[in-house]
């Protein structure tokens, strides 16, 4: 998301604090950020700091803490709120507390100390992970139509209530406040570590280490929407600078593959298709689909992902490569 030439950007020359600024998309966040001419801060893990760190104001906090907060927002007009402690479906289901209490407190101490640093504008990272099960088709008034589905319960329960507290926030201090729903993040700068990865950097990794037999988790059958970390951080600003009015929106592509097709794309682009495949189906499964409208956030802020699944893999993995070799 680059400004078009002769246009100002909304960022430009605005103070920005990125909450998660090392993470994968915090980091794409950060860096869009700049190319639109920000100041931007950024909350990090010091042993994760992105290439590009010399160019931006970086701090540690820890943002279970309220004072820690107010500290990390400063002076920064816009906040973008990405930190969250995070896993797949096995971390989920062995660590619900471990999932629900620090996401809980970050989330509540961030937008306090947003509301006590008069900021202009927040933006609340929510989750798809919040739709219950049954629902086909994930409509973003479809969110309460149920209990979150139960391998991503704590996660998606503690995400059901940010969005209440940022809408709650809303209607009593006026803060302007964009929540967004991005589905399954993937691109240069994921977590890797088989312990608790996400399944394309597991399946990445075990593709680049040519490891046969190729492993992979449950029955292949499970679909997801998987979106480009830097569509999706295009998509916050827009949603931060068009839709600020605690009103989520869903930020995918609204194509599905399953993770036995998947798993073949990348063993293909890896150059490594020749490898066995073994379906571990003893490993959780997760929710069987995740199919999401949309419509919602091209009609709001204009928003379609634009990187297609088989450029956002090839990047992935020649990053991998590059970063590993």
């Amino acid at each position: 998301m680059v400004p078009k030439a002769g246009t100002v950007s909304v960022y430009n020359g605005r103070r920005v604090l990125v909450t998660g600024g090392s993470g994968l998309i915090g980091s794409h966040l950060a860096e869009q950020l700049l190319a639109h001419g920000a100041q931007v801060r950024a909350v990090v893990h010091t042993h994760r700091l992105p290439e590009f760190s010399d160019r931006i104001e970086t701090i540690g906090a820890d943002l279970t803490r309220l004072d820690d907060c107010v500290e990390a927002i400063g002076n920064a007009r816009y906040v973008f709120h990405l930190a969250a402690f995070v896993g797949g479906v096995g971390r989920n289901k062995a660590h619900p507390a471990g999932m629900y209490t620090p996401n809980m407190l970050m989330q509540t101490n961030m937008l306090e100390a947003a509301r006590l640093r008069d900021v202009e504008r927040y933006l609340y990272t929510s989750s798809v992970c919040l739709y219950p099960a049954h629902v086909s088709l994930m409509s973003e008034d479809k969110a309460w139509e149920g209990p979150p589905e139960a391998t991503n319960a704590s996660y998606g329960w503690v995400k059901r209530m940010g969005e209440l507290q940022c809408q709650a926030y809303a209607e009593e201090y006026g803060l302007k406040i964009a929540i967004v729903r991005p589905t399954n993040a993937y691109g240069p700068r994921d977590n890797f570590d088989l312990e608790n990865s996400h399944v394309i950097p597991a399946l990445v990794r075990k593709a680049v280490e040519r490891q046969d037999p190729y492993v992979v988790w449950g029955t292949g059958e499970v679909s997801r929407d998987f979106i480009h970390a830097r569509d999706i951080s295009r998509g916050m600003m827009l949603a931060l600078e068009k839709n600020p009015l605690a009103d989520p929106l869903n930020l995918g592509t609204g194509r599905e593959i399953k993770i036995k097709d998947l798993a073949h794309l990348i063993l293909t682009l890896s150059g490594h298709e020749k490898a066995k495949v073994i379906l571990d189906k003893t490993q959780p499964l997760g929710q069987l689909g995740r199919r999401v409208d949309t419509r919602k956030a091209k009609d709001k802020i204009g928003f379609e992902a634009e990187i297609t699944l088989e450029e956002g893999l090839k990047e992935t993995i020649d990053w991998y490569r590059k970063k590993t070799g």
